[in-house]
């Protein structure tokens, strides 16, 4: 038998915008500064993952808002490393949905944070990407959209035991949140 293989956790705040009837959504630069991505980065043992996610977001974007307290999809993500035996590292990354309210200017200067609507962020995102990447992206795109059109907004924060309390009155009542 072979040994499991763990791949390393990342959190990302796919971070949107109301846009009349549509939403429009915040990507940050890579590091190298030549793809666009959602803003992610690693866990802390001191936060959960909702707020390292918030975290990034602040980090990387200048966003405030208000982000969803579960992540609502996951999605594999490579990233060329020279150091590695093969040349790419692949971690799992959980999704949050980032509800921009405001923006202040990045910590990180060379993340340019720039807004798009959906079919152009869909397009900077997949754009010189290897065809599995640009899938998983285009995957999350695809689930926040539908999120965001079906759910109508996004519950502020609250601990996890509650929200889920809460949604299931909701469903029990036949109630729609505001």
């Amino acid at each position: 038998m072979g040994s499991a293989r763990f791949l390393p956790l990342q959190v990302a705040a796919v971070c949107f915008r109301r846009s009349g009837a549509s939403f429009d959504f915040l990507l940050v630069k890579t590091t190298s500064g030549v793809k666009w991505t959602f803003p992610k980065g690693t866990t802390a043992r001191r936060l959960s993952h909702s707020e390292a996610a918030e975290r990034e977001a602040l980090e990387e974007a200048g966003a405030v808002g208000v982000i969803e307290p579960e992540h609502f999809y996951v999605y594999l993500q490579s990233k060329d490393d020279s150091k590695l035996r093969n040349g790419v590292q692949e971690s799992v990354v959980k999704a949050f949905l980032f509800e921009v309210t405001d923006t202040r200017p990045p910590q990180e200067r060379k993340r340019n944070p720039t807004w798009f609507s959906v079919d152009d962020a869909r397009g900077a995102l997949t754009s010189g990407r290897e065809e599995r990447q640009a899938a998983e992206l285009r995957a999350v795109m695809d689930r926040a959209v539908e999120r965001l059109a079906t759910k109508g907004r996004i519950v502020p924060r609250r601990p996890a035991l509650t929200y889920r309390i809460w949604r299931s009155l909701l469903r029990v009542l036949s109630v729609r949140p505001r």
